[in-house]
């Protein structure tokens, strides 16, 4: 099924085509995309509502987010994603938990390469929100997986920060294999905070950087 020109801008803005910053231009996108400029100018404007894209004087470009909204949306990240492994180690099937566990053994092989496991990292956590078998959950999940969008870099990118992460992955997934929703739950809030930690020194050293 083709894609509609709202999706494949979010599509394009989640795998980094289009950065924090970066302007749209209809006329590009509908050339890139292949459809007519009124689509394009309907999704940038859907886009827009959904505060992904800010104004710029005329110009709309991709939004980022200042330090109090990233706060917030870790905070609100931590909740549900604790509440989706809750659930999963409730409700998950045996092939749901192995497929999980295959995802983290083969990150070990890719743990030097920081864009392929951020990709790999979506796809777990998706796994995850999946296997909570809670459609209302999932749905809150997508649309707060869409701001995550908006960090210009990942936080799998500092030095030691992926054996941790699948480490951290590895606590979660054994706590649903047990059954344990406080466990899993309880393993969820520690993966996020920590990454939400690395996250702050990242933004802190470059931060430090830019400064004469």
């Amino acid at each position: 099924m083709q894609k509609d020109a709202y999706s494949m801008i979010l599509d394009a803005i989640d795998a980094g085509d289009y950065r924090p910053g970066d302007r749209l231009v209809e006329s590009e996108l509908a050339d890139r995309f292949g459809v007519s400029r009124t689509p394009i100018r309907e999704a940038l404007q859907r886009l827009e509502t959904q505060s992904m894209l800010a104004r710029d004087g005329r110009s709309l470009i991709v939004a980022s987010l200042d330090h109090n909204q990233l706060a917030e949306l870790y905070a609100v990240r931590a909740e549900l994603e604790a509440l989706a492994a809750a659930l999963a180690a409730k409700h998950a099937a045996p092939e749901e938990v192995r497929v999980l566990q295959q995802l983290i053994d083969e990150d070990w092989s890719q743990e030097s390469d920081p864009a392929a496991l951020a990709r790999s990292n979506k796809t777990f956590h998706r796994q995850i929100h999946l296997a909570s078998h809670n459609r209302f959950l999932v749905q809150q999940l997508d649309l707060l997986h869409r701001s995550m969008a908006l960090l210009a870099t990942t936080s799998l990118a500092a030095s030691g920060r992926p054996d941790a992460a699948l480490r951290e992955h590895q606590a979660i997934v054994d706590g649903i294999r047990k059954g344990d929703p406080e466990e899993a739950s309880r393993a969820l809030r520690a993966h996020i905070s920590m990454a939400f930690e690395t996250r702050l020194r990242l933004d802190a050293a470059s931060g430090r950087k830019d400064r004469p």
